[in-house]
């Protein structure tokens, strides 16, 4: 998952033994992650579309792992690009995409291989909390992202609520959970994002928090079976304090989704 240089504290090296079970496993985090994917998606999609019109825009998902945001953009017509520096989780990504349209590729995102204003959609969901460097990866972003574009990301705010929940919680109550799946230090506020964002002439318009629901019978299994339950979910919250979901805007000539005339003709 992690396309930027890999820190000597976060352990990244785990994406490349996922395997299958990055769409299979239950019994691991990366379960949590296909149910935040799956309340994110249809966010991220109506805000493509409310900008943009029906009609395909070009995204880049940075850190896109196996795919689960890359793949279900591509299955709405979207032309997408994957970038992550594990080959081996690109591999399963291609497996997975439904399309077979999504391209994928290994690559850096402090030095992404893209001229200026390529795509009209960038996200980077739960990987800035994974390179040493987020500022210069939305640097990146916001270069290759061209005027009036759309950046989404998802990453966990620095404080004890979220070591508690984030960290400790997983670490206790998931199986499978390896040392170093996430490290405090490298969480960030979200006014830290705004301020990255800004800095590099994109407008942070949008920024929600998330937490996870569930059944309290699905709740009491996963304490004591260490493994994810199938209806676990989550969902979009007003409060920032441990996960946060956000979008900006590149700064520039505004994108008019067509009218209904311009889109039949």
């Amino acid at each position: 998952m992690d396309t930027a240089r890999a820190t000597n504290d976060v352990n990244n090296r785990i994406y490349d033994e996922l395997g299958d079970r990055w769409y299979e496993a239950q019994d691991d985090p990366v379960a949590l992650l296909r149910a935040e994917s799956a309340c994110r998606v249809p966010w991220i999609a109506e805000s493509v579309e409310g900008t943009f019109g029906v009609r395909p825009v070009r995204v880049l998902d940075v850190g896109c792992g196996a795919g689960f945001l890359s793949n279900a953009l591509a299955t709405q017509g979207h032309a997408v690009t994957g970038v992550d520096a594990s080959a081996k989780s690109l591999e399963t990504a291609a497996r997975h995409d439904a399309t077979g349209r999504v391209h994928y590729r290994v690559g850096d995102a402090r030095r992404l291989p893209f001229p200026a204003s390529s795509f009209d959609v960038a996200c980077a969901m739960d990987f800035l909390e994974h390179v040493d460097e987020p500022d210069a990866v939305v640097a990146e972003i916001a270069r290759v992202l061209a005027p009036g574009g759309l950046f989404f990301f998802h990453t966990f705010n620095r404080n004890w609520l979220s070591w508690l929940v984030v960290i400790k919680g997983v670490e206790w109550f998931v199986k499978n959970t390896p040392k170093d799946l996430h490290v405090l230090k490298l969480f960030l506020k979200p006014g830290e994002v705004r301020a990255m964002c800004e800095k590099q002439g994109l407008e942070v318009d949008a920024m929600r928090g998330f937490e996870p629901v569930m059944p309290s019978a699905a709740f009491f299994r996963l304490l004591f079976t260490g493994i994810v339950p199938h209806d676990f979910r989550f969902r979009f919250t007003g409060s920032t304090r441990i996960g946060f979901t956000g979008r900006a805007r590149k700064i520039g000539d505004a994108v008019r989704a067509p009218t209904a005339e311009e889109g039949a003709s």
